[in-house]
């Protein structure tokens, strides 16, 4: 094993990558990138890099010493699209090895760490077979597609040992945390309601469309995997794939958990108590979608309640901001967003309260990666800033809003027994079916 091999599988004495990167310019990347052979390259694929896996693998090639080797997708004219834009990021496309099966990506030997981008329905066997593989892994929200799943990525992560890091790249933006020490510090006094919403109006479902055939060079088998074997529709295909519950959960799961796992941090939350949720496809029936375009969620904790509200098609949201999440408490409240953060006061408490206003001064997702390398490097698996059990809370509880939206029941958690009182629900909404051969992993 060569030594740079050892020393990204065991950890390193130094934290190389933990360095501020906006002020290197894409010549330095470069300079580094070339540094082939040396001990503190990583070597990263990319799995998934039509959308947000693209954007996280250009995140990660600001990071000096991360080199990029591998590129997989399930669809020829994303990954020739993406070839082609690699000049512009100072990477040789003839030096980057293609793959249409992520299970060859993950047989190369001279990837040390993986960018999973590929729809929710997918992230498990992705995750838990790249920690097998001995990969280090970066892992795209919600972790997984069903509460089981979220169970299994854990287990794994824990039994390979290996770093993951999953996208909720909020929790590396400075203004986000700085929010959480103001409701943290008691000055908001007792907050008895956090109130999370996302209006969307950019995200719309599909048109309704016909069937066809898939389009040359996509392989929509691969494309499948373990959902459930239907005809080929553009209108459930890529970005679309978050409005049906074969592939993701929508807006819940979507925005929900980057969302909520900010609530849940503020009011050092894990699970409710019981859950109820109202909606449907009330504003676009006519559309393609299964996923409701309006659901409002009731969570019941122990000493407040969290409200999830969300709305696509509109930008109309609660405190004039079209997402975010507020703390509601008896001196004043806290609204917070990726715009900033405000304290509105009580203007009856006799509790007076500072009213800062923070604007973000800094790229999240950018900071998120570069926190993800320098993990990979140091070993030190406590600065990771958003580890897999954090991925798992929160797409639990968002699971828990959508199953209670499709039971249609008021459900009651038993926390300890990590599943619903009611066994029928259970039975039916806990784990997804796996289907075209594939089996949910075994750890």
């Amino acid at each position: 094993m060569s030594s740079r091999r050892k020393f990204l599988i065991n950890g390193s004495r130094i934290a190389a990558g933990g360095l501020i990167l906006s002020a290197f310019s894409p010549d330095v990347f470069a300079f580094h990138r070339k540094g082939a052979g040396s001990a503190d390259q990583i070597n990263i694929g990319a799995i998934g890099i039509n959308g947000m896996g693209w954007s996280d693998t250009k995140a990660a090639l600001k990071v000096p010493g991360v080199n990029l080797v591998a590129l997989c997708d399930v669809d020829k004219n994303v990954l020739d699209k993406r070839l082609k834009e690699l000049a512009a990021l100072n990477v040789d496309a003839a030096k980057v090895k293609v793959y249409g099966d992520y299970r060859k990506l993950l047989d190369n030997r001279d990837v040390d760490a993986v960018i999973i981008g590929t729809p929710d329905h997918w992230h498990c066997l992705q995750m838990v077979e790249a920690c097998q593989s001995g990969k280090h892994v970066y892992v795209e929200k919600p972790i997984g597609n069903s509460v089981t799943e979220c169970n299994v990525m854990v287990a794994a992560q824990k039994k390979y040992n290996r770093v993951v890091q999953v996208g909720q790249w909020q929790r590396s933006q400075q203004h986000f945390r700085d929010a959480i020490e103001f409701v943290h510090s008691g000055k908001l006094g007792n907050i008895r309601t956090a109130k999370v919403w996302c209006y969307q109006g950019w995200m719309k479902p599909d048109i309704v469309r016909p069937n066809t055939a898939p389009p040359a060079g996509v392989d929509y088998a691969g494309w499948l995997g373990p959902a459930p074997k239907k005809p080929f529709n553009a209108s459930r295909f890529h970005f679309n794939f978050r409005w049906f519950w074969d592939y993701a959960g929508g807006l819940m799961t979507d925005w929900g958990v980057h969302l909520i796992d900010y609530a849940l941090f503020g009011m050092k939350a894990d699970v409710p108590k019981t859950v109820m949720a109202l909606g449907g496809r009330f504003a676009y029936p006519e559309l393609a979608e299964e996923t409701p375009d309006t659901l409002t969620t009731l969570y019941e904790f122990e000493n407040f309640n969290m409200v999830w509200d969300h709305a696509m098609g509109i930008d109309n949201g609660q405190y004039g901001r079209d997402h975010g999440i507020a703390f509601v408490g008896n001196n004043g409240t806290l609204v917070l967003d990726r715009g900033g953060w405000e304290v509105m006061e009580e203007k009856n408490s006799k509790q007076k309260v500072s009213k800062p206003h923070v604007n973000p001064s800094e790229n999240g997702l950018n900071k998120h990666m570069q926190n993800f390398m320098s993990v990979i490097r140091s070993g030190k698996m406590d600065e990771l800033t958003a580890p897999i059990q954090i991925g798992a809370d929160v797409a639990i509880v968002a699971q828990m809003g959508n199953i209670a939206f499709r039971s249609g029941k008021r459900l009651a958690w038993d926390k300890a027994a990590g599943r619903f009182t009611d066994d029928a629900v259970n039975k039916e909404y806990l784990a997804k079916a796996y289907h075209n051969g594939y089996s949910i992993p075994r750890v």
